[in-house]
């Protein structure tokens, strides 16, 4: 970034913060706008693109309180600069060489001048020979060397951490994938542990915006959102699902095949009077990862038949009638008058 940016381009106006904004307050609105005007949920939008790497800019300024003070400085003191045009350049050259005024008049006017001003040629060698250094070699000089303003020659500076999302179905959160994310211009590939959650942020160590001069690459953050599955939930490592099971399975106890998310099925046993809502776990079925197995947890829920033969009816009408001593909301009523 040249000198001249930094005097043209408003870097506060950019993220949309106050001039005395803190850290975080800019670090926030930075995240917000490079997510909004990120290449990857604007493709093609050149006018997005353009403001992404504007907005990357402007938080590379702010974001270093060096930088961020000279910065200050530096517009503080070019705000009533003038700039006149004309044949009398410093050094007595001729020919049409401008002239940069009063950008640092109180800079470099001397206790005794009586106030006199500094003429800064914007180009041309003393006696008016073409070339030479200009704008940038004496502000350059001013701010530590030729690379711009509040940029040692040579500095080292770490990079910008960055953040980005993917979406992962269910089975692929649940086993752990490699996924291909882009990130200004270039792929970085990111393992996503198995287990992860909806949600759930993953720091990328060194994958984020490169370092300059040899310095640290920044940080990636990845935010996965995990696509919801017809059957299974995720609870940390254990599985979650419901079993529709028959009125006679649970009154009398079964052994039933249930799917698994592998794809196979696994026997469980039904306990005679297993009533619906009750959860049965198998133990070693749910999400391998670094702490451990979890669980498969199933929930079970008995169905009711919408119709009935006349030989099922008949069935059900003399299982109530044996049952007809035990009411089974009877705990319920003695409870409500409590």
């Amino acid at each position: 970034m040249s000198g001249q940016d930094w005097l043209e381009k408003d870097f506060y106006a950019v993220l949309g913060v106050a001039k005395d904004a803190d850290q975080a307050t800019i670090k926030k609105a930075y995240r917000k706008l490079a997510r909004t005007m990120h290449p990857d949920h604007n493709p093609g939008d050149a006018a997005a693109e353009a403001k992404f790497k504007e907005v990357g800019e402007a938080y590379a300024v702010l974001s270093d309180p060096e930088q961020r003070q000279q910065y200050d400085q530096l517009r503080a003191m070019a705000g009533g600069a003038r700039f006149r045009a004309g044949a009398g350049g410093a050094g007595g050259g001729g020919g049409a060489n401008g002239g940069f005024e009063d950008l640092f008049g109180g800079v470099f006017t001397g206790a005794g001048s009586g106030g006199s001003r500094v003429r800064f040629p914007q180009g041309g060698a003393p006696g008016g020979a073409g070339g030479g250094g200009g704008f940038e070699d004496i502000l350059g000089g001013l701010f530590g060397g030729g690379g711009g303003f509040g940029q040692t020659r040579g500095q080292q500076r770490r990079g910008a951490d960055l953040a980005a999302v993917t979406t992962l179905p269910f089975r692929q959160a649940v086993e752990g994938s490699t996924v291909a994310l882009g990130v200004e211009g270039r792929t970085v590939k990111a393992r996503i542990p198995a287990g992860v959650r909806d949600g759930q942020k993953i720091r990328l160590r060194g994958k984020g915006r490169p370092g300059e001069h040899g310095a640290p690459a920044g940080d990636l953050e990845v935010t996965v959102r995990v696509t919801p599955h017809p059957v299974f939930t995720l609870d940390g490592n254990n599985l979650r699902r419901t079993l529709p099971v028959a009125f006679d399975e649970a009154a009398l106890g079964a052994e039933v095949a249930v799917p698994t998310l592998d794809g196979g099925t696994v026997r469980l046993k039904i306990p005679a009077g297993t009533p619906s809502g009750r959860t049965l776990r198998v133990k070693g079925r749910g999400v391998t990862t670094a702490s451990g197995t979890g669980d498969l947890l199933v929930t079970v829920q008995v169905v009711v038949p919408q119709r009935l033969s006349a030989a099922a009816k008949e069935a059900v009408q003399a299982f109530g009638i044996a049952t007809s001593g035990e009411d089974p909301r009877a705990d319920l009523l003695a409870r409500a008058k409590e």
